[in-house]
């Protein structure tokens, strides 16, 4: 697989992996997560203008979309029933998905991330039981509950890839 960063001109296939992405959500038990077109075409072309948008490609074909965001996230700043794992300088995943049928995007998002940040966060909502179990698996720890912009609810993880002292 190959990752490059999106540009403009990606924004219309990028809606359509999003597109397809929330009704493969719908249609397996979390019809919550992205409702309302969510993420925005506004939300996406930030993240592309801010060079923090990402396509994957497997043999040269748009598998899927995600973004890396560094720096804190406001809606990292509290947590609820538990705490983060540590306050290490963090990049956040956000914004995942695939074409349905593509394999191991996840894994190769996170293959990705690993060196160019500290530590990495990430949070899903309660219904995603897919993406629980994916971020559980490439070693991510349950840290407690945050809540999004508009106040939805969200399982919240953390994977340190360094040693603080």
């Amino acid at each position: 697989m190959e990752i490059r960063h999106a540009q403009r001109n990606d924004l219309p296939a990028m809606l359509e992996i999003y597109r397809e992405a929330r009704a493969f959500m719908k249609a397996n038990g979390n019809p919550n997560q992205w409702k309302d077109n969510r993420p925005s075409a506004e939300a996406i072309q930030k993240d592309i203008e801010s060079g923090q948008s990402y396509l994957i490609f497997d043999g040269g074909v748009l598998c899927g979309a995600f973004s890396l965001i560094f720096g804190d996230d406001p809606t990292y700043a509290l947590i609820e029933n538990g705490q983060w794992k540590s306050d290490l300088p963090y990049a956040t995943i956000h914004k995942i998905a695939s074409f349905p049928g593509a394999h191991g995007v996840f894994s190769e998002i996170i293959r990705f991330s690993e060196p160019k940040a500290q530590s990495l966060r990430i949070d899903t909502h309660p219904d995603n039981q897919i993406m629980q179990h994916l971020i559980l698996k490439n070693g991510f720890e349950y840290c407690g509950n945050i809540y999004t912009d508009d106040g939805t609810l969200r399982y919240a993880y953390q994977k340190d890839l360094i040693k603080q002292n």
